[in-house]
């Protein structure tokens, strides 16, 4: 089969399984619940902004869902993730090791301390953060000191380590657990994408420190914009809900406060559209993998196209699902002909160290980062209605 006869077939395949849609995007939202009398009923209690009924239940709802002793509504994940790493104890100047493919977002939260992000390499099979890689960089690079783990050549403490779950795929955060353990070093899972994801059947976000989620509109379950910190720390998770309320100590009429604080609490309007949601969290996923399934069927019988699939002892929600290509020329001959068919397609994002205000960061070897950013792309994975 030729190669452009090969990219029709596939492009015919997608359009067949989303067959109502003349333009098929990446991942759009579904109102199929409650939505509109959840958003209806915080409107008429006149509670819309970040104090309010849903927002509560929203916490409760993130803390059963995933078996967090605690959870934290935020307005979005990035805040989510900034806050998480000021309560974890990163400063100025302190260096977190976090993955080289991956959302902006990641070491943007980074930044806003005025930490330094340290890019290593993902694995293959996972698409998140190398364990071996992860491990291979503290034994060269690093040593134990009063405490604290050292990077050598700069001086810096190693203050955090934020491995993500990309594209809902769990990584192998067990692994990369143990090894944070052993160097003393604080784990924080950017589980942004991975909302119904499971490793070894424990939630994506538990197995760290802290977790942290994102609720944007392109996600499996949204609220517009939102996020979650979620934690079995009652400490953090009380310092991470003072900070985010703009650090006001409770009193019922004056305004005194303790730290610098930030307004990032979800409003309620927003954590009502998330209550909704979440009702629907398991329909959308069962809903997902099915589509994973069709997928994994039909690429089994499609050469040079491997589509990627859950690891051993996981459970992805499948958020975005994920082919890789033979090299960067097939991946761009895929993304013209679908884009141009009407079939919303994307490549990986552009690896973090070839971001200008990055490019003189230190890193490990990215290999692995680099051969997948050239072949990677993501496909339609909404849910089906």
């Amino acid at each position: 089969m030729g190669q452009s006869s090969k990219y029709s077939h596939i492009i015919k395949y997608i359009k067949s399984l989303f067959p109502h849609h003349d333009f098929i995007p990446l991942h759009e939202p579904r109102f199929i619940g409650n939505e509109k009398k959840y958003v209806a009923d915080a409107i008429n209690s006149t509670f819309v902004s970040s104090v309010g009924a849903y927002v509560n239940q929203f916490e409760e709802m993130m803390q059963q869902i995933t078996g967090a002793k605690y959870a934290v509504a935020t307005v979005n994940g990035t805040a989510a993730l900034h806050m998480a790493l000021l309560v974890a104890g990163v400063k100025q100047g302190d260096e977190v090791l976090s993955q080289d493919l991956t959302f902006i977002a990641t070491a943007n939260a980074i930044s806003y301390i005025g930490a330094l992000p340290v890019f290593l390499d993902i694995d293959k099979k996972t698409l998140g953060l190398s364990a071996d890689n992860l491990e291979g960089f503290l034994q060269e690079h690093c040593k134990k000191e009063g405490g604290a783990t050292i990077n050598n050549k700069t001086g810096n403490r190693i203050a955090a380590c934020v491995p993500m779950h990309s594209f809902g795929f769990p990584c192998e955060i067990d692994r990369i657990s143990s090894i944070c353990k052993k160097w003393g070093i604080p784990l924080i899972e950017d589980a942004a994408e991975s909302l119904g994801s499971y490793f070894k059947g424990r939630h994506t976000g538990t197995l760290g420190l802290l977790g942290t989620f994102s609720f944007n509109g392109n996600k499996t379950v949204t609220c517009g914009g939102g996020g979650a910190i979620i934690t079995d720390n009652e400490e953090l998770a009380k310092l991470a809900k003072h900070l985010t309320t703009q650090a006001k100590v409770p009193h019922a009429w004056e305004f005194n406060h303790d730290h610098i604080g930030y307004n990032y609490r979800m409003p309620n309007l927003n954590a009502a559209l998330a209550c909704a949601q979440l009702e629907q969290l398991e329909a959308f996923v069962e809903n997902k993998r099915e589509l994973a399934a069709q997928y994994k069927a039909f690429f089994q019988e499609i050469e040079g196209v491997e589509f990627v699939t859950e690891s051993l002892n996981t459970r992805a929600n499948y958020w975005l699902n994920t082919l890789l290509l033979n090299d960067k020329e097939e991946r761009d001959t895929f993304l013209k002909e679908a884009n141009s068919s009407g079939i919303m397609s994307r490549p990986a994002w552009t690896l973090m160290h070839k971001l200008p205000m990055f490019s003189t960061l230190p890193h490990g070897d990215l290999t692995v980062s680099k051969w997948v950013e050239e072949r990677l792309v993501n496909i339609p994975s909404s849910v089906r209605i």
